[in-house]
């Protein structure tokens, strides 16, 4: 079953390494059975780790929207998110997200992200990535603020 949408984010993760300006991936934000925002993975071009397509598609609809969260729209993917792309659509709240090849197809191709999942269910002090936490006093101090303030948008 041939998906409209799906097809558009193929086709744009093909045309971008056709093109030479990044990776295989690309994204789409649809509302109301509407293309809001397109994206393809940056990274390399933009020399910004955090160029991929599914955060630079949340970026562009939640411009177009003028809104933080992206009640009644669905994210579609050329790939199944990353551990950080899928962090972002969560933190988005889109209602569905569709991908078409898989975190395993993107390992094949050599965009292996099993290594982040194996950190994360690793206590911060035994990750690869050097992390501590240094307690300081006044840690609490902006959490207080927030709860306290009269202008805060919960998210």
């Amino acid at each position: 079953m041939s998906d409209p949408f799906l097809q558009r984010a193929i086709a744009l993760a093909f045309e971008n390494v056709n093109s030479g300006q990044g990776g295989p991936f690309a994204a789409l934000i649809v509302k109301g059975g509407q293309i809001i925002a397109e994206a393809v993975n940056r990274v390399t071009a933009s020399n910004d780790p955090t160029a991929h397509a599914e955060i630079e598609a949340i970026r562009q609809a939640c411009r177009v929207l003028d809104s933080f969260q992206l009640s009644g729209c669905y994210l579609y993917a050329s790939c199944e998110p990353c551990p950080m792309c899928l962090g972002a659509i969560y933190w988005a709240r889109p209602e569905h997200v569709f991908y078409a090849a898989t975190a395993a197809d993107a390992a094949a191709a050599g965009f292996d992200d099993a290594f982040i999942y194996d950190e994360l269910r690793r206590a911060p002090n035994t990750r690869r990535l050097s992390i501590s936490q240094l307690p300081q006093p006044d840690a609490l101090r902006p959490f207080q603020a927030w709860f306290s303030s009269s202008s805060k948008r919960p998210y």
